[in-house]
C-alpha cells in the first residue's frame, strides 16, 4: 500500500474482475452419514519464495470434514524459507495447528471423528515428518518438526503423499491456468448456486 506499482494495480483489477464474474458461485455442502464417524482430511501446500517483493513463501490449506470443505486459507509465511522443504514444512505445521483446533471443537461438541489425514505433495517433507532423527540441516525448523512429528508418533495425525495433480491446496497459493483453476474449484465443490 505504501508504494503500489502498475503490477499491483493490474493484480487488483484482475481480482475484482474475478469477483464480479463469480458472485453466483457458492460452496456446496452435503450431509454426512450420522451413523459413521467423520473423516478429517486436509491438504497442505506451499510455493517457495514466489513473492517477487520479499521472496516469502505462501502456504495454502484446505480442510474437509466428511465430504465438505469447511476451512481454507492462503497465508504468506512470516519468514523467508531457505528451501522448498522448509516452506512446505511450515505450511504443514500451520495446517496441523488448524486440525488440532478443529479436533478440539469436535471433541467439545462430542462429535466422533477419525484421526485426521494430512496430504502433502512434497515427498521429502512427508518422510521427514515420520523420521525420528533430526539432521543438522533441519535445525532451523526444529520446532515445527517436533510439533508435527509428536502428533504423527502418537497416531493422532496421518501424513500422506499426494500427487501434485491431486493437490487441492494449489488453488490457494499460486496462479493457475483457467482449466486447472476451474478443475480444482469444482473439486472443492464451489458451484453455481440455484436462484433464490
Amino acid at each position: 500500500m505504501s508504494n503500489p506499482l502498475n503490477t499491483h494495480w493490474s493484480m487488483v483489477r484482475r481480482i475484482l474482475r474475478y469477483l464480479s464474474g463469480t458472485s453466483k458461485l457458492g460452496l456446496l455442502l452435503s450431509p454426512a452419514n450420522p451413523n459413521v464417524a467423520l473423516s478429517l482430511r486436509a491438504y497442505s501446500d506451499s510455493d517457495w519464495a514466489n513473492d517477487p517483493d520479499d521472496r516469502r513463501s505462501t502456504s495454502g490449506t484446505c480442510i474437509f470434514i466428511g465430504p465438505n470443505l469447511i476451512s481454507w486459507s492462503s497465508k504468506k509465511q512470516t519468514l523467508v524459507a531457505r528451501s522448498s522443504a522448509e516452506a512446505e514444512y511450515r505450511a504443514l505445521a500451520h495446517t496441523t495447528s488448524e486440525l488440532l483446533w478443529l479436533e478440539s471443537l469436535l471433541a467439545e461438541l462430542r462429535v466422533k471423528y477419525f484421526s485426521p489425514t494430512l496430504l502433502c505433495n512434497n515427498l521429502s517433507v512427508v518422510l521427514l515428518s515420520h523420521n525420528p532423527i533430526l539432521h543438522a540441516r533441519t535445525k532451523h525448523i526444529e520446532l515445527d518438526i517436533h510439533f508435527v512429528r509428536e502428533r504423527v508418533m502418537a497416531n493422532k495425525l496421518k501424513i500422506q503423499h499426494v500427487t501434485a495433480s491431486a493437490q487441492l491446496a494449489d488453488i490457494m497459493k499460486k496462479p493457475l491456468s483457467s482449466a486447472n483453476f476451474q478443475d480444482l474449484r469444482n473439486k472443492l465443490k464451489v458451484v453455481l448456486l440455484p436462484p433464490h
